[in-house]
């Protein structure tokens, strides 16, 4: 009987063991890798987020920053565990087909329209669409990102709400294929118009003293709101996601602790982003 106990205790132990192996451990050491849009990273939201997302979890987090169209495949190749990204339209599909799980809006800015002081389309105060046509009409330097980032997404659809096709065939319009800071340098240096969003901007002018080439021309209408969400690679996909790591980000993000860490960076006194983690 005792040898009979005996074994039944060490199969009952032997359950538990492989249960526990077989459950996520997240160690001191455990690493996230993120797919990321380049406004949280140009920013340095991200370097400023990472450091106190480790503090209370263990977690490091590293990412890769690229447009949300690329972040958006990397997570169908199941290259990254997690995604934060800001194209509300594609990340619902994204979650439609099965690719993603747990999305949760977490911040917000507004994108808004730059060009040269002189404003030769005379676009200063108007609304997007309007801007759009007028900078058509005039045919001005415009500079779009051209790369299928969440900013890019948001420039065509505007350009629709102008009832108006994308440019793309047209000498004036520049598609630059590179990141928002990278574009707006090279507006500024063909006196340019584009399209950026306000934490971005923000953090163009830290980069040149206040003083930047370009400034703000058109920022009105509720389309130009910019949402950003984190979405969970689907685990079910993916095997080799860290899953557990992933919604572990999402509740801290999601946290008031994070959501405070959020509005209170600012650069010039202006904050970049606005939390609203619902």
């Amino acid at each position: 009987m005792i040898k009979s106990g005996k074994a039944h205790v060490l199969a009952i132990l032997a359950a538990v063991f492989l249960t526990l192996s077989a459950a996520p451990v997240l160690s001191s050491g455990s690493t996230l890798t993120m797919a990321t849009t380049t406004s949280t990273d140009n920013t340095g939201l991200l370097d400023y987020l990472a450091p106190e997302f480790k503090k209370s979890t263990g977690i490091r987090l590293r990412w890769v920053a690229v447009g949300t169209g690329k972040a958006l495949a990397l997570g169908r190749n199941c290259d990254v565990s997690i995604l934060f990204v800001h194209a509300p339209g594609a990340e619902k599909e994204f979650i439609e087909k099965g690719y993603g799980v747990s999305r949760l809006k977490i911040m917000y800015n507004r994108f808004i329209l730059v060009g040269p002081k002189q404003d030769p389309a005379g676009i200063e105060n108007m609304d997007a669409a309007s801007a759009l046509k007028a900078i058509s009409e005039k045919k001005a330097i415009f500079v779009s990102r051209g790369d299928n980032s969440g900013t890019h997404r948001k420039e065509l659809f505007l350009w629709k709400a102008a009832a108006l096709e994308a440019p793309e065939k047209e000498d004036w319009y520049i598609q630059a294929g590179q990141g928002m800071l990278a574009s707006l340098n090279l507006a500024a240096e063909r006196s340019a118009y584009t399209l950026v969003d306000g934490g971005t901007f923000i953090k163009y002018q830290s980069n040149l003293k206040g003083e930047p080439p370009l400034v703000i021309l058109s920022d009105r209408g509720s389309s130009l709101i910019n949402q950003y969400s984190v979405i969970g690679i689907n685990p079910k996909r993916c095997e080799n996601v860290k899953h557990e790591a992933a919604l572990t980000f999402i509740r801290w993000i999601a946290s008031a602790e994070a959501q405070a860490l959020i509005s209170n960076f600012q650069l010039l006194g202006q904050r970049l982003f606005t939390p609203n983690a619902d």
